[in-house]
């Protein structure tokens, strides 16, 4: 274990869904934690991470985020990551680093403002 690297508290979460009774389709309900670790997470400098859709300013702030390795914590693509209550999608990964040391993810917030014409 990396103790001193691990200094944030971080929550993953995964969509809660529950199927319609009458027509048997998928419906979401929200965001509910999954499991918890302590990681190191990074924010990536800053760049051309801006980008202008039809009067829609969207920025992204990517995060290198780490954690130890162990079981009984199953990380996936489709979770989300909560830090201090800023929201990240994981992008890429989970990858495993070593053997079984260390699980590293790139994930990112996302934040949109609308333009008045």
């Amino acid at each position: 274990m990396s103790g001193g690297k691990r200094d944030t508290f971080v929550i993953f979460e995964v969509r809660q869904t529950t199927k319609d009774p009458n027509y048997g389709t998928t419906v979401e309900e929200g965001w509910v934690k999954a499991s918890d670790a302590w990681a190191e997470v990074q924010d990536v400098l800053p760049s051309r991470a801006e980008t202008i859709d039809e009067s829609l300013t969207i920025q992204r702030r990517p995060a290198r985020i780490r954690i130890d390795y162990f079981d009984g914590i199953d990380v996936t693509a489709d979770m989300r990551i909560d830090i201090d209550g800023r929201k990240l999608r994981i992008v890429s990964g989970p990858a495993e680093k070593g053997r079984r040391k260390e699980w590293e993810m790139m994930a990112e917030e996302l934040s949109t403002e609308g333009h008045e014409p």
